[in-house]
Parts: C-alpha cells; structure tokens; sequence
C-alpha cells in the first residue's frame, strides 16, 4: 500500500495532536504541585544581620548549615515559630535549609 506525500502529513499531524492531548494533563499535575511547593516555601522567612540569624513560620523545623565545600558545619532545632539564632562561624559564605528552603548566606 502506497501512501501520499499529504496522506503522511495527515498521519503525522494526528500522531502529534494525540501526543499533545496526552501530555496536557501531565503538565498540569506538575505545575500545580509546584505551586504547593512555592506557597510551603514562602510560609519560612530567613534573614541574617551580622552573625545572627531570624527564622520565622519554620517551628518544629530543623537548621541545616552547609560551607560551600557540602560539608555540615550546624544542625539547630527550631522550637519556635520566631528565632533569632547567634552562629558561631566563620567569615564566608554558606547554604542555610529550613525544610524545603534553601538559602545562600554571607558572614561578614
């Protein structure tokens, strides 16, 4: 069975539109649940002055904090949903986690 040069357009144009239709709902999933992950990440706030750190929204969390080499220098438990925390680091930067929330920091 031979086939037109249109008769293949046709086909390929059927072929792309059903994959379209299939993926549309997959894409959706994904980016409604990034919207859960932005709206969980905006709930803990971290703010840094000096060699003191303000967490708040992150009560039950845990602190973690990085060098810039990965390795853990810190592990502080949050008890309350406003702390202000006084680190004993050296100068430089490092990689604070609060939950689901990473955040780049510099000691001076």
């Amino acid at each position: 069975m031979y086939y037109t040069y249109k008769d293949m357009i046709k086909k390929l144009q059927i072929i792309a539109l059903s994959l379209l239709l299939i993926g549309a709902p997959i894409s959706l999933m994904a980016q409604s649940e990034r919207e859960d992950i932005e709206t969980e990440m905006s709930a803990v706030t971290l703010s840094v002055n000096g060699s003191k750190v303000h967490i708040t929204g992150a009560e039950g969390e845990t602190l973690e904090v990085y060098n810039l080499t990965g390795v853990k220098v810190a592990t502080i438990r949050i008890d309350s949903n406003d702390k202000t925390l006084s680190l004993n680091l050296q100068r430089g930067c490092y990689i604070m986690k609060v939950g689901k929330v990473v955040r780049k920091i510099s000691i001076r």
